[in-house]
């Protein structure tokens, strides 16, 4: 177990939510969507395993909460993502991260806020989103480290930007059925210090049946990858339900140093019939 000390959790297993992205193509800014997937108060939890030596050991859980709330005298829904250590794993690295978003009924980002724990150090991302018209987004980014040192940027486009969290909120009502396998779909994520380019590819639908519960799903499949040379790194394989909830139940973590897992232990009420379950 030492040796595994800081390499898991060096993961930033934040970017949990990161995975469970549906994606979306580039698009004018100010990028109004209806919400087909979700009402407030729903929340999700999650198990977070790790493989160490052919044993899958419990590393931690996360859960997602969605509230109706305001921000700057706006309606918006507020987008909470918890994920923390194991008792077991604190004794080796404490990890404790928090995401906050802020998005409106339309699912526009206004606001996003990771504070992560991770061993002795505590980082800050934030994120302010502004809407001036012309089909322009306009981002504030700031960064504090650990060491209180404070980077601040700004960024604009005519390209729709999300966070981690508003992303997976959008794309959860985003709808997949003209996907064809192998397809690739790239959007811009910003944090708190930087705006990148990133990529999704569809892998068509699998069944999955969950350990705990026996719950089998028909799931529609996606890889996030890194370009390393000319060559696709599959970083997470994630499956979410293939209904009108896309609700997140499982996600592979391919490491260099191993695998790891989250799967959907428990859920509130959906906003939508569960038609991906299969009896």
């Amino acid at each position: 177990m030492n040796n595994m000390k800081k390499k898991f959790f060096h993961t930033r297993p934040s970017l949990f939510v990161l995975y469970f992205l549906l994606g979306m193509t580039s698009a004018h800014a100010q990028c109004p969507m209806v919400n087909t997937a979700f009402n407030p108060g729903e929340e999700l939890n999650y198990q977070l395993y790790f493989n160490w030596k052919f044993i899958w050991i419990k590393a931690g859980t996360a859960n997602l909460s969605i509230q109706q709330s305001k921000y700057d005298g706006r309606d918006a829904y507020r987008c909470h993502l918890i994920t923390r250590g194991s008792k077991r794993t604190d004794k080796f690295f404490m990890m404790r991260d928090t995401l906050v978003s802020y998005i409106t009924p339309q699912l526009e980002p206004l606001y996003y806020r990771k504070g992560a724990l991770e061993g002795k150090r505590y980082n800050v991302d934030e994120v302010w989103y502004s809407y001036p018209g012309g089909g322009k987004v306009q981002l504030k980014q700031r960064f504090i480290n650990w060491e209180g040192n404070v980077r601040n940027h700004d960024y604009s486009s005519t390209e729709c930007v999300f966070d981690m969290v508003s992303m997976l909120m959008r794309a959860r009502s985003f709808d997949p059925a003209s996907y064809k396998d192998g397809q690739r779909i790239r959007f811009k994520m910003a944090d708190g210090d930087n705006v990148s380019e990133q990529t999704l590819i569809y892998r068509g639908r699998k069944k999955f049946k969950m350990e705990d519960t026996g719950v089998t799903y028909r799931c529609l499949v996606f890889s996030f990858v890194e370009r390393v040379g000319k060559k696709d790194k599959e970083v997470v394989t994630f499956y979410i339900t293939d209904d009108m909830n896309h609700m997140p139940v499982r996600l592979d973590l391919f490491l260099n140093f191993g695998t790891a897992k989250a799967f959907l232990c428990n859920h509130t009420p959906l906003r939508n019939p569960q038609t991906s379950i299969i009896q």
